[in-house]
């Protein structure tokens, strides 16, 4: 009877493992026919202090370095995990080194490798709890973009974050800021890097674009859609900070301010103008959505 339950049991994780890697070759495939700039590879390089840019030509990933190992924030599409530890290798560091995950939107253009980057690491993933379901399910209950199927590979948090927690690794603190509206669990990261000339206060910014074409008071799924977007712009306004980047690196102009192969020059990214005229922007399509 042992030997039953025994071969039950193995036949059940052969059969999950099969279903999980047909999952992630599909999504890859998937992956591979998305937007050309999701994928397009993109020259790494130093933000400011221990602050990296990793991700490809838009989707925006970060590594911060620390003595006790390294943070990355987002992981593009289901496709990106070898262009990610790439990066992270062209700049002297590695995957392996990884010890904490993190994310700024549980959409799968951005958490879309996180299950096989924390296989590969075993780095403890966090995430913003309003998205943590979304995570769990593989994207298929995001209130904009669920559905039946899901579009990334499940994963299971190992740490629930809430508004204003702290994520700390060696001497780097980062403080996490709810910022819901274009998932339930957006958010935002403040931190202070440091190189030998000064300090500077990095703000990586999930900036509230509206995802869904439906009406607010029409989606069941996430009845405080309204107060969520409202609460963010205003509270992103109110933000102090020396640099910003962003979740896509169209959001911060990242092509007008770097390109591959300048040096290394922080004061690019202290564009304080240009987060106000796009908050603004998104201001006024908020408005506009309710007045509809």
């Amino acid at each position: 009877m042992f030997h039953v339950i025994t071969k039950n049991i193995l036949l059940a994780v052969v059969i999950c493992i099969a279903t999980q890697s047909a999952f992630a070759q599909k999504q890859i495939k998937k992956s591979l026919s998305e937007k050309p700039e999701w994928s397009q590879s993109y020259q790494p390089f130093r933000i400011a202090g221990n602050l990296y840019y990793v991700g490809t030509n838009d989707l925006a990933c970060y590594l911060i370095t620390t003595k006790k190992g390294n943070i990355l924030i987002n992981t593009g599409l289901a496709s990106s995990d070898t262009q990610l530890a790439t990066n992270i290798k062209a700049l002297g560091f590695k995957l392996k080194d990884t010890k904490i995950l993190l994310n700024t939107q549980a959409h799968h253009d951005h958490l879309g490798a996180m299950a096989s980057i924390k296989k590969q690491t075993h780095a403890k993933f966090m995430i913003n709890a309003p998205d943590a379901a979304s995570a769990l399910d593989g994207g298929s209950s995001d209130y904009a973009l669920g559905g039946d199927s899901m579009s990334f590979e499940p994963i299971r948090p190992d740490r629930l974050l809430h508004d204003g927690d702290v994520i700390q690794l060696g001497d780097t603190k980062l403080t996490m800021l709810s910022h819901p509206g274009h998932t339930k669990g957006s958010c935002s990261f403040l931190l202070t890097v440091k190189d030998p000339v000064r300090s500077w206060k990095v703000l990586i910014a999930n900036m509230p674009t509206i995802v869904t074409d439906s009406a607010f008071d029409r989606i069941p799924a996430y009845p405080q859609i309204t107060a969520d977007y409202t609460y963010t712009i205003k509270a992103m306004k109110g933000l102090e900070f020396d640099i910003w980047v962003a979740s896509h690196a169209s959001q911060f102009e990242l092509h007008k301010k770097h390109q591959p192969g300048d040096a290394y020059n922080p004061a690019a990214f202290a564009d304080r103008k240009g987060y106000d005229e796009y908050l603004d922007e998104l201001h006024q399509e908020l408005n506009e959505r309710l007045r509809k």
